[in-house]
């Protein structure tokens, strides 16, 4: 593109909205973007304020220069030097507009000629680059009101992070949101949990997550129909991808075995869940309780608990076991203790019990003190 042709560029926006699902106005906003961009390059200052206004039936464009109304070319208080790129003088500001007030905008009006290589090349640049976004931004507000939802996704690429297809928007799955040691593959079918919008200097990119305590959630609550109907109710979940997730569950009636339910006989339940997370990660399933020692013991499970003792204002306990309990109670790498705490939302310390077991008296013994008993008469 040697010169920018801007009747022609008026006369594509049509099109181009079309082609990208797109309001015109959108893109003629766009496109008056890459002119005051391609102005500034040719025309300006690099720190000037452009806009640019297109008509579309001469396909002519003006230019505006935007300055703030300062009180004189002094500088201001805190000792910024006045800029003559972005700022008037409110006695010059008064010369174009008699009404200026400090804080106001004025505007310089230049018709927009011919613009060189260089210039016309910003202007495709930024044109390119503010399409693309726009693009984005219209396929993310799709995904919106699906944002919680577990859909099916294709993968596209596979790098440190994994962009997937959606079928009208690509969505990305950074590695914190993979399964540790699972293998993606180009064209391969997964489901994935849409977990929101993430936003940075390069836009905004649909997040996807394999790795989430939803996703395991959500799975369970397509293979178990009492979820839906209230009668089992998931009140916690905590998860380490790929190693093991603790689901805490409560009866939404009298009668209902809530473990059970969500186990599914024979464990089929769980068992279609992990054919989807892998076999790798195991999943404990426990009873929810608002009694919160009891609760803390269902979460540590399955090591066998002595006492627990509440520091409910620090939200921490003390939690007393066995010797031969403690092991189990920590878990490997701590993992038992780590995901109990995120279950229950106590931070939990496990100690050894050191209270002295009761002697049991044996048959023996009661005979030995009868004994004594006796001699002690007799003496």
């Amino acid at each position: 593109m040697e010169v920018l042709d801007l009747k022609q560029m008026g006369a594509l926006a049509r099109i181009i909205a079309e082609e990208k699902n797109l309001e015109e106005a959108e893109v003629i906003s766009v496109i008056e973007q890459a002119i005051a961009a391609a102005w500034r390059r040719d025309y300006g200052e690099r720190e000037m304020n452009v806009r640019a206004e297109l008509d579309l039936n001469s396909g002519e464009a003006t230019a505006f220069i935007m300055r703030t109304v300062v009180a004189n070319d002094e500088g201001d208080e805190e000792g910024h030097p006045f800029n003559p790129d972005t700022e008037i003088t409110l006695a010059d500001a008064k010369k174009t507009k008699k009404s200026a007030e400090l804080g106001d905008i004025i505007e310089e009006a230049h018709k927009v000629g011919e613009l060189g290589r260089v210039a016309s090349q910003t202007a495709k640049q930024v044109l390119v680059a503010k399409l693309r976004e726009l693009e984005r931004e219209k396929m993310l507000a799709l995904f919106e009101d699906k944002i919680g939802e577990v859909i099916q996704a294709t993968v596209s690429r596979v790098d440190r992070a994994v962009r997937v297809d959606l079928g009208r928007a690509t969505a990305i799955m950074p590695e914190r949101e993979q399964i540790p040691g699972e293998r993606y593959r180009v064209g391969s079918r997964i489901k994935v949990y849409l977990k929101g919008v993430e936003r940075g200097e390069r836009g905004a990119d649909l997040i996807v997550s394999r790795a989430a305590a939803e996703f395991v959630e959500y799975l369970f609550r397509q293979e178990v129909p009492e979820l839906e109907n209230g009668l089992v109710e998931i009140k916690a979940i905590a998860r380490e991808a790929g190693r093991r997730t603790k689901i805490a569950v409560a009866a939404g009636s009298a009668g209902v075995d809530p473990v059970g339910t969500l186990v599914g006989g024979r464990g089929v339940r769980v068992q279609a869940v992990q054919s989807e997370i892998g076999d790798r990660e195991k999943i404990d399933v426990v009873i929810w309780s608002d009694n919160m020692p009891e609760f803390i013991r269902e979460a540590l499970s399955p090591a066998e608990i002595m006492r627990v003792e509440l520091d409910n204002e620090n939200r921490r306990a003390k939690v007393y076991v066995a010797e031969d309990q403690q092991p189990i109670a920590i878990g490997k790498q701590g993992q038992n203790v780590r995901l109990a705490s995120r279950l229950t939302g106590y931070e939990l310390d496990i100690e050894l019990d050191q209270k002295p077991k009761a002697v049991k008296k044996t048959s023996r013994g009661a005979e030995d003190s009868l004994i004594s008993a006796i001699e002690d008469i007799a003496e």
